[in-house]
């Protein structure tokens, strides 16, 4: 909702590491307890985990879940983008560390055959539904914010909507990018969708704070024009591009304004539109 380098160690030291409690407690009925099936860190402030799915848990790719742990006997939840697409058997979940996160000081210590709890009802606007028909879509990212993008990008559905996706990560550190990386790397191997994304997915990825061969933040990068340079594409056009976004609030307001000066009208599941952000995090 939210990387080169992979190691699997704990931030922090044990004195100030919040333990995880005991997860075999009642559940409430608007949960349920899935099993951790795998966890990878990418750097010391990402990591990403997959988790069993319940056979009744439906949602599109793009939204997000309830996603948590038992904290003081009580259920302590945050919103996460479902990295994973509508059709995988396994749900998964990429989200940052933070020190001193109610949940995520916590969550980031999960290992294989822990417990943790996911909420019934996914939601969300960054889905295709909420955007009128385009020729091509464009998906621009910071950080975790990629994660809603991770599972769109290997849904069909995406490439029978559009002509061309544009995945666009931005990110502090070159290893911070790992996960998008690898993401788009096991796509053109994968057998439900390789075929449909051979040459229509295009991956920009930049840094913020180190050099790189495209450096600069997303909006900065768009208002120059050396974005559209580097993906190959024209500048934005409300008549054929569409636009998700997700990023820190910052980002997102930013990138928001950016499209209203280009003329695109914001859209929703109600009322669909030519860009949509999202708004939920995970802390």
């Amino acid at each position: 909702m939210t990387t080169l380098a992979m190691h699997d160690t704990h931030a922090g030291s044990p004195v100030d590491t919040p333990s995880i409690e005991p997860q075999d407690q009642p559940v409430p009925g608007a949960l349920t307890q899935e099993t951790v099936i795998s966890v990878r860190h990418w750097t010391d402030r990402l990591f990403s985990f997959r988790v069993t799915r319940p056979q009744s848990f439906r949602f599109r790719s793009g939204e997000f879940v309830m996603l948590g742990l038992f904290n003081g006997g009580k259920p302590l939840l945050r919103a996460y983008s479902v990295a994973s697409p509508s059709w995988d058997e396994e749900l998964e979940f990429f989200s940052i560390k933070v020190p001193d996160g109610p949940l995520t000081s916590r969550l980031q210590h999960i290992e294989p055959g822990d417990k943790i709890l996911l909420g019934k009802k996914p939601t969300g606007t960054l889905i295709l539904d909420a955007l009128t028909p385009g020729k091509t879509l464009y998906m621009l990212s910071t950080g975790t914010g990629i994660a809603p993008f991770a599972s769109l990008i290997r849904d069909p559905e995406t490439y029978d909507k559009f002509e061309t996706i544009v995945l666009s990560h931005t990110c502090r550190e070159i290893a911070e990018l790992g996960y998008g990386n690898d993401l788009v790397a096991a796509i053109s191997e994968d057998p439900l969708i390789g075929e449909l994304v051979d040459g229509r997915l295009i991956h920009d990825t930049a840094v913020t704070r180190e050099k790189y061969g495209r450096a600069g933040r997303i909006t900065s990068r768009i208002e120059s024009g050396q974005f559209f340079g580097d993906v190959g594409q024209p500048p934005f056009d409300p008549a054929r591009d569409r636009v998700m976004i997700c990023g820190s609030m910052a980002m997102l307001k930013d990138c928001a304004a950016m499209c209203e000066d280009f003329g695109f009208r914001e859209g929703s599941n109600a009322n669909p539109g030519e860009y949509v952000i999202e708004k939920a995090f995970a802390e």
